[in-house]
């Protein structure tokens, strides 16, 4: 390597972006409702049958969508009674399905408590730490032209190798756990203060603990910043709640949530199919 070289090289790497690489997917909508149950009895039988036909048909559609799925939960506790998971190709078809469930004669028995709007999101840390070093070992100047041309072609090889991730189905495991979630940015810590490559520690280490609990849970990671008011939102499946616990409580242990993590509400939820929906309404949950 030529000295001018040399010193090209060091003088690109102090303008190295800190900002991670990432791939996005489906986008994904949770849409949490109270249940209206006192103007829900006072309805004909025949009339409460009907409607709830009308959206297990809309449902049923939904849970089988090919561009990205439905699905609706119980939720357990007192933020809500039900919840709406969507999963789309954009937040246009987010609104599309939103609007469909609007115009149901149930949702004039649905109250709107919450919502959360995010997108499917991989990051990219350890990648992001090489591709960079890379590219400025090369001279490429951080964000011109060829730096965006040749960080585009990387993405785009790892979108089609992260497909099955970044456009899954929605489990179909019989719990969901459901939170938001921010990286610490104040006081005497500060997340976005750290150099990328301790950034990439200390997510690979966190990392290591999710890989233990596979098999036993889904987690599904999206990106909201610029979308809803947390940075991401965490969707956990699992046929035994108390995996949740386990393994967001042996996270809690781990310095990137000890020190970093801040947390929003938690909402959990049983599974209910379209076909089940009457039952529910009428204060059954479907097996």
């Amino acid at each position: 390597m030529t000295a001018s070289h040399s010193i090209r090289s060091k003088t690109v790497t102090a303008e190295t972006p800190p900002v991670p690489l990432t791939t996005e997917g489906y986008s994904v909508l949770h849409q949490m409702m109270r249940f209206r149950r006192t103007a829900w009895r006072v309805l004909p039988e025949a009339e409460r049958a009907a409607i709830a036909e009308e959206a297990s048909s809309l449902l049923a559609a939904m849970e089988q969508n090919s561009g990205g799925q439905s699905a609706l939960y119980s939720l357990i506790g007192h933020k809500g009674d039900l919840m709406f998971v969507h999963f789309r190709e954009s937040f246009a078809d987010l609104n599309q399905a939103e609007l469909k469930l609007a115009n149901l004669r149930l949702s004039d028995y649905l109250e709107p408590m919450s919502s959360y709007l995010s997108i499917i999101e991989l990051g990219l840390y350890d990648s992001t730490v090489k591709i960079y070093k890379e590219l400025t070992d090369q001279g490429i100047e951080p964000h011109s032209d060829q730096w965006k041309a040749e960080i585009e072609c990387k993405l785009g090889r790892h979108r089609e190798a992260m497909r099955p991730r970044l456009f899954p189905e929605i489990p179909r495991h019989r719990y969901i756990s459901f939170y938001p979630m921010d990286r610490r940015r104040g006081e005497d810590k500060n997340w976005y203060k750290l150099p990328i490559e301790e950034r990439a520690r200390q997510m690979n280490e966190h990392g290591l603990i999710g890989r233990r609990y596979a098999g036993e849970v889904k987690q599904i990671i999206t990106g909201s910043i610029g979308f809803d008011d947390w940075e991401w939102g965490v969707d956990l499946f699992a046929d035994d709640p108390l995996v949740f616990k386990k393994l967001i409580y042996e996270m809690r242990f781990d310095e990137v949530s000890a020190v970093y993590a801040l947390f929003g509400h938690f909402y959990l939820g049983v599974r209910c199919p379209a076909a089940g929906l009457d039952r529910l309404l009428s204060g059954e949950l479907p097996k």
